[in-house]
């Protein structure tokens, strides 16, 4: 298993193994602790190595998670918006090289909060339906900016967080529209990171392999830990660790 990649000394290989029971916690409902595993996948691979070794992973973890919960999906929410993720994903895809990471970062991390606060602010006048995610342009906005963030660093977690929480989702439903944009979205990226940024390996995949049963047990925990929360708990269970993980993007 060393073999496969020489920068996994043992104490990297508990950090690597984390950051997959991370992803399958994530994919299963706890949305918010992804991000948490870009950092650490970061500083075992490197920025952009690590984009390359998480994407397979972040695969077989959809997979697990669509099987579970395909049948609460919310197409809709899914077709308004993956047009503009697609353009968002090019447009990382040709700018990425030149883009300044640090600059990046703040400005997503700006859009987040300030969405995060309009939508607390919403929920706490108890309105019941709200003009803004109505609006064609939050759909645009929302959809470049998760195509762009997923792409640059798989980074999307908090917009497409607020995205379907502003869609008032029950806790079901969240879920299984998040699985399987998530899907369609990394699969996608799977050929352009393959020829055109050409950092997935054979070793990467194979990394990606024996990760699969840490993921999965993550993907169990997390089934049993949301099937706890009562819609309203969950809600807000997911705005406080969107908050809190969006931090990390600084990481």
């Amino acid at each position: 298993m060393m073999s496969l990649n020489p920068q996994l000394t043992p104490g990297y290989l508990l950090l690597f193994f984390t950051a997959a029971f991370i992803l399958g916690m994530s994919k299963a409902g706890l949305s918010g602790f992804g991000l948490a595993a870009v950092p650490l996948m970061a500083m075992i691979f490197g920025a952009r190595e690590s984009t390359g070794v998480i994407l397979p992973m972040l695969i077989a973890a959809d997979i697990m998670a669509v099987v579970h919960y395909h049948r609460s999906a919310v197409w809709k929410h899914i077709l308004r918006i993956i047009p503009w993720v697609a353009i968002g994903i090019v447009i990382a895809l040709i700018t990425g090289k030149m883009i300044n990471d640090k600059q990046f970062r703040i400005v997503l991390l700006t859009i987040v909060w300030l969405m995060l606060a309009l939508m607390i602010v919403n929920d706490l006048r108890k309105k019941e339906e709200s003009h803004v995610p109505q609006n064609p342009l939050f759909g645009f906005s929302m959809g470049l900016a998760g195509g762009f963030s997923t792409m640059i660093g798989n980074s999307a977690g908090p917009v497409f967080n607020l995205y379907f929480l502003s869609m008032k989702l029950s806790k079901q439903e969240f879920i299984g529209t998040s699985a399987w944009l998530y899907l369609i979205m990394n699969t996608g990226k799977l050929p352009l990171q393959l020829l055109v940024w050409k950092n997935i390996s054979l070793n990467y995949l194979s990394l990606g392999i024996i990760s699969i049963p840490v993921i999965a047990l993550g993907i169990f925990a997390g089934i049993r830990i949301v099937k706890l929360f009562s819609e309203s708990v969950y809600r807000y269970f997911v705005i406080g660790t969107t908050l809190l993980t969006s931090v990390l993007l600084f990481i």
